[in-house]
């Protein structure tokens, strides 16, 4: 053929071969980039299971995170593999357990992303995207300092932080979180809408939607409410106000079969706890202020999911939402994450898009850790042999009937909990221990492990734990706690 093309024209062989191969590459590229899917993924803070689906709470309002679970699956058993925002995020996102890097705690990002690309050469999932073809766009608290730390190949930015801030806090009481580091506030603050950096970034989204993208997306979102402190204007307050006012379950003498290490990992004394809100009469407005960034939050995510779908992109996208871990919301006498309980580890997880299921709820207990190899999975890209989670591809997919693994969240080395069935183990560093059926007792009020002490069942779930586990990574900090602070990692 290319003779055939020479005898037409002057250019040589070799000439006519480098601009076939040229046109190949580029026929190749474009049919690529009209294939591969776009990825949107949703990042919330501190969102605990409130989210409608679960029927967990009474009085939460998100028609839009429900509208995402009717496209997609909602896994009713999710869990994170940490029960604080840096440590879960440098999970997730390196899709490395805690227990192999040694991230239990908060590190600073840049410091974060020198010691595991000097120890582990990790891909963070963005980059791993970066690297097989697609354009990577983040904004918002991705990571826990919320930069982008040369993730993506455009950032939005992060705006306010946390704020904006009033001059004063509106609720504050030294007697119980007057500690430095606590930002435990409620109020109706500030007036609009648009001065709300979730406002912004769900905007900055919409704008990316509108866009020609050449080369398909990896695009992430964090999203800061329900983050404390409980700032957002008076109308998510008004949205909530006549809403069921059922109290989260609290057992005043929850703590009594608690082993000492359990109760000293867990105390944060910045924190407020639930006897300060009962005796302050504070609690039902604490909830409900929860319960107001939540639908806002969840505002924020329909306005994105509007765009996505008035896109030319919404019939290839998959779309993954989560919260980075679970929190406390009075249950054992606490107001925090922080805990190797269910309340500070279940996330709410939805996966949807093109050849997946349609609402369906999965009741097998899965983890953050699964995100990674699941978008690479979906997305058809080579596997990172690095992930430590699972493909859920194939529960997406209705392609498998047997799911029977067990799913890890660490807190501080050799701290470590077990989640598999409708059980729940933790083991801690000194062999103390807590077991629970959560089908039987899903507030975790009666610790069986003593009565179980011998049997079978809980032996099975010693096995299960890893034993032993990466020491604490360099410039791990964690103030307000005086088990961690005498690690010294």
């Amino acid at each position: 053929m290319i003779k055939k093309y020479q005898k037409r024209g002057n250019l040589s062989i070799k000439q006519l071969r480098t601009i076939f191969t040229i046109c190949l590459v580029f026929i190749c590229q474009l049919a690529w980039s009209q294939e591969k899917p776009n990825v949107l993924f949703l990042i919330i803070d501190d969102l605990n299971d409130w989210v409608s689906i679960s029927k967990k709470f009474p009085g939460v309002k998100t028609p839009n995170i429900d509208r995402l679970a009717q496209s997609g699956t909602y896994f009713e058993k999710a869990y994170s593999q940490a029960p604080l925002c840096g440590p879960s995020r440098a999970s997730f996102l390196s899709g490395l357990l805690p227990s192999k890097t040694g991230v239990y705690l908060q590190i600073k990002d840049t410091d974060l992303k020198q010691y595991l690309n000097d120890k582990f050469q990790v891909d963070f999932l963005p980059n791993y995207f970066s690297k097989n073809g697609y354009k990577t766009l983040g904004v918002g608290k991705i990571f826990h300092n919320g930069e982008g730390i040369q993730a993506f190949d455009e950032y939005g930015g992060k705006f306010e932080v946390y704020g904006p801030l009033p001059e004063k806090r509106v609720n504050y009481d030294p007697a119980w979180f007057g500690q430095k580091g606590t930002q435990t506030d409620w109020a109706a603050f500030p007036e609009k809408d648009e001065q709300m950096p979730d406002y912004k970034y769900a905007n900055w989204v919409a704008s990316q939607f509108a866009k020609k993208h050449e080369k398909p997306f990896f695009m992430a979102v964090g999203f800061i409410r329900p983050h404390v402190p409980w700032y957002v204007p008076q109308k998510w307050f008004d949205l909530v106000k006549n809403s069921p006012t059922q109290m989260p379950p609290y057992l005043k003498n929850d703590m009594d079969d608690i082993p000492q290490i359990g109760k000293s990992i867990t105390e944060v004394l910045e924190m407020p706890t639930t006897e300060w809100a009962i005796n302050k009469n504070n609690w039902k407005d604490m909830v409900q202020a929860y319960l107001a960034c939540i639908a806002f939050v969840d505002a924020q995510v329909g306005k994105v999911l509007n765009a996505l779908e008035k896109s030319a992109y919404k019939d290839n996208t998959y779309i993954v939402l989560i919260s980075d871990h679970g929190y406390h919301l009075g249950e054992k006498n606490r107001f925090a994450k922080h805990s190797l309980w269910e309340r500070s580890a279940h996330v709410p997880l939805i996966i949807s898009g093109p050849g997946l299921q349609q609402n369906k709820v999965n009741a097998n207990p899965v983890g953050l850790i699964d995100i990674y190899p699941t978008l690479v999975d979906l997305s058809g890209l080579p596997k990172n042999k690095q992930n430590e989670g699972r493909s859920l591809a194939p529960l997406l997919r209705n392609q498998v009937k047997h799911w029977d693994y067990p799913v890890y969240s660490f807190y501080g080395a050799n701290n470590v909990s077990v989640y598999k069935n409708k059980y729940h183990y933790i083991k801690y560093e000194d062999l103390s221990e807590e077991f629970y059926d959560l089908e039987k007792d899903p507030q975790e009020w009666k610790n069986k492990a003593s009565d179980l002490k011998e049997s079978v069942l809980l032996n099975t779930f010693r096995k299960l734990a890893p034993a032993k586990t990466a020491p604490y990574a360099p410039n791990s900090v964690m103030e307000g706690n005086a088990y961690f602070k005498s690690k010294k990692p």
